[in-house]
């Protein structure tokens, strides 16, 4: 759904956009429009929810063509529907310049969606988006600014004037992302710690997560996340052990249901827990030991034979 709050409201409407603030699996979406009316969309979502975006973007633009998209970053749920859109409204798309070439040979591996899993449909790639320099989105220049940690080639978007920030998954209101260099043995909190600490210097009087509300509360949610990682720091085990239960949900999330034996032999196989194994080798990062995990939060149910997704997760 589109975001609705009246002290954002008159921002969104003087920079143009839109925000359409999406559930689980989807990232939220950022819809800017020219001064034709043309759009651009900043993230697109989710595979499986690939329709549904195009149906959002299609009810805002009306008779009007989204021209391009951008990525904050390539992980699934930020860009499974990009190929939709561009089957759609042959919008061209700008990534990561870190991620192009991945992208452009879609390689499946260094895009993570081998490794862990999830569905993306390939899509072309027609630039870049480059540290430093500015791209026009509705009535304003916006700073590409690199956001490593949860993904090493992360971008975020800054515009100075309103000191709005699109985020990705470098800060959330009340939550902190999975660190997936850290997962796989690479380093990976200091490049978190340094984008916490430029979002700080940037001083944003408003924060577009890649999940949740947008919000203006920065220094609490920095505050947060800092606590966050700096226990993930002290015991590394714990973040791997969160990390896992999050990507079996995501994929139950996907699924909604599965045997038991299914969900087991998907976390035995999938390449991201097979390596992540080999460090964190506990009864909590094993199969039984992540659903057990999951079935007591009451994040997963049993349905007869099967698992399903609790109400209050999906």
């Amino acid at each position: 759904m589109s975001f609705r709050n009246p002290s954002t409201e008159a921002l969104f409407s003087r920079l143009r956009c839109v925000v359409f603030e999406r559930g689980w699996l989807s990232s939220n979406n950022v819809l800017f429009w020219d001064e034709q009316g043309d759009g651009t969309l900043v993230d697109t979502g989710y595979a499986s929810h690939a329709v549904q975006t195009v149906a959002l973007v299609r009810a805002s633009l009306g008779s009007r063509s989204l021209c391009s998209v951008l990525n904050t970053h390539l992980h699934s749920d930020h860009c499974g529907g990009n190929a939709a859109l561009q089957q759609v409204w042959n919008c061209s798309v700008r990534v990561p310049e870190a991620s192009f070439d991945a992208a452009s040979s879609w390689n499946e591996d260094l895009l993570s969606y081998a490794s862990t899993g999830q569905t993306c449909n390939r899509f072309a790639v027609d630039g870049v988006l480059r540290p430093g320099e500015l791209v026009q989105l509705g009535r304003f220049e916006w700073e590409v600014i690199p956001a490593g940690g949860h993904d090493p080639d992360a971008v975020m978007l800054f515009e100075a004037d309103s000191r709005t920030l699109i985020a990705g998954d470098a800060l959330w209101e009340d939550r902190l992302a999975i660190n997936f260099p850290e997962l796989v043995g690479e380093s990976g909190f200091e490049d978190a710690a340094d984008s916490l600490t430029c979002i700080e210097g940037l001083d944003p009087n408003l924060v577009i997560p890649g999940h949740g509300r947008p919000f203006s509360d920065v220094s609490a949610a920095l505050s947060y996340s800092r606590s966050k990682l700096d226990r993930f720091r002290r015991d590394p085990m714990s973040h791997s052990e969160h990390a896992l239960r999050a990507l079996v949900m995501f994929r139950m999330l996907e699924v909604q249901r599965c045997s038991e034996d299914a969900l087991m032999t998907w976390i035995d196989t999938c390449p991201i827990f097979v390596r992540a194994r080999t460090r964190c080798s506990t009864h909590l990062s094993s199969a039984a030991g992540i659903i057990q995990r999951l079935l007591g939060s009451g994040s997963l149910l049993r349905l007869g034979d099967d698992l399903v997704v609790s109400k209050d997760q999906r």
